[in-house]
């Protein structure tokens, strides 16, 4: 077991050598031999002393512990990259952009039925005729809300594979 000096002491906690001699005459690290210590010894001391000191700033992270950690969450990052890649799974934003771009032609479809139905049925008396057209032009609107993969265009995708 090799010794080591007051001053190796201090260079290795990073403190001076005068802190070195307190922490002595404090009874917090001790000398194997007069004005010698044991350099692992001694940094096992300082640290417990530490963490006695300041307990609840002083948090023990476990190396491991971190590690997986952070290892699991790369290994979800990457399954989440790969299902945007698969089409799997769609970020926020390419969703909102989706729904706003259906809700807008929606809208503009029910908003035009009056105006495209007005001149037929204004020469129509049968109930059940005008119902029907009625029935079938808001089908037309809210079958464009239900078509998801032309939404995010993966039909147009399909189709262009399709043709080539």
């Amino acid at each position: 077991m090799k010794l080591y000096d007051s001053k190796a002491v201090a260079r290795f906690l990073d403190v001076s050598e005068r802190r070195v001699r307190q922490l002595r005459d404090e009874k917090i690290i001790a000398e194997a031999r007069p004005g010698l210590y044991d350099l692992t010894d001694t940094n096992r001391r300082y640290i417990n002393y530490l963490r006695k000191r300041n307990p609840e700033s002083e948090e023990v992270i476990d190396y491991n512990t971190e590690r997986a950690k952070l290892v699991r969450a790369k290994r979800k990052n990457e399954e989440y990259e790969l299902q945007l890649k698969e089409k799997q799974l769609h970020a926020a934003a390419d969703i909102e952009a989706v729904m706003n771009n259906m809700l807008v032609n929606f809208k503009s479809r029910m908003m035009a039925i009056p105006a495209k139905l007005s001149p037929v049925l204004c020469k129509k008396t049968d109930k059940a005729e005008i119902f029907k057209l009625l029935k079938e032009q808001i089908d037309e609107a809210l079958q464009e809300l239900s078509d998801f993969k032309t939404a995010f265009g993966e039909g147009a995708a399909d189709d262009e594979e399709s043709n080539s």
